[in-house]
Parts: structure tokens; sequence; C-alpha cells
């Protein structure tokens, strides 16, 4: 069941969600999910996996506003993109409770603002914790549309979801008996 939680993304998740053609994922794991406008140029000026973007774009399921705090986004930009820049005071000013970011520099920024982040991998993640998708293949398609993910974290992403399942839980049981 989706969640109510406020939910504002960048620009690289639902790329990357897109180029994989894993964009189903989200209204399964979110009510909605709100994009400043820097974040809709940035997608529709993409050439691969546009046509899925704009259908996202255009669904009820996405809400494309400004970033009201130009102050703000202007100080960002000295260290983010533009999408990142209006991604982070846009959630600052809707008290997000979650920001999709993948890249390292707007992570590092938005946990400076005490914002509380997932990337496309952490999508997935809940996705397969929920059974939505299969995390193995879920990860190869990422892999096999250009994201870059370590051996280590690609190893560590299917432990979890591993770990995390009835059936590991029972056996796990079974083996304290």
């Amino acid at each position: 069941m989706p969640s109510s939680e406020v939910v504002v993304s960048n620009t690289s998740p639902l790329l990357n969600l897109a180029l994989a053609d894993r964009l189903d994922v989200l209204p399964e794991q979110f009510e909605s999910i709100v994009v400043p406008d820097a974040v809709q140029t940035e997608l529709l000026a993409g050439e691969d996996g546009v046509g899925r973007l704009e259908t996202l774009l255009e669904s009820d399921f996405v809400s494309v506003q400004p970033a009201e705090n130009r102050e703000l986004v202007r100080e960002l930009r000295s260290e983010l993109d533009a999408g990142e820049a209006a991604a982070i005071a846009l959630a600052l000013e809707r008290d997000a409770d979650l920001v999709l970011i993948d890249e390292r520099d707007g992570r590092t920024v938005a946990r400076r603002h005490d914002l509380t982040i997932t990337g496309v991998v952490g999508i997935l993640l809940r996705a397969a914790r929920d059974e939505t998708v299969d995390i193995e293949t879920a990860m190869s398609e990422l892999r096999d549309a250009g994201f870059w993910i370590g051996d280590d974290l690609y190893r560590r992403a299917i432990e979890s979801v591993a770990e995390s399942t009835p059936e590991s839980e029972s056996e796990s049981n079974s083996e304290k008996s």
C-alpha cells in the first residue's frame, strides 16, 4: 500500500527508473511525488526514457511545483546542479518526509539540512521487501540501463532482502529450535 508521506524527487532516481523500465514501483511505494520545475526541465531534456517520463509527469501521481525560496536555491547552486538545489529547497519548504536523490553531493547537502533521503537502490529495496519486485533482477536492469552499482552494494542489497523475507525468517526460526 502506498505511503502518504510527502516525497520530493530529484532527477536521477526518476530518470534511472525510467531507463530501467521500473517507474511502476513508484506508485506502489508512494501516494504521490512532488518535483520542482527545474527537475521537470531536466527530465524532459534527455532523450532516453523521455516518453515514459512525459507520461509520469502528466499523471496525477506527480505534482510539479516551483521552489519558492530563490535565495536558498541560489545558495545551494554553489554546490549542486539546478535540479538538486531546487529539490532540496522544495523539500525544506514542504517539510518533506523523504527526498529521492542519488548523487553523493546532493545527498551530503540534504543530510546537512536534516532531510531523510533514499535513492533508486533504496526505492527498489522497499519494493523488494514488499515483494513487488525481484531485487536481483531490478538491480541488473539498473546496471544494464547504465546506472553504476558497485559489486559490494549490489551484493549487500540482495542479501538484505534475502534476510528480511518471511522465508528466511522461518528458516532462521527453525535453526533456533
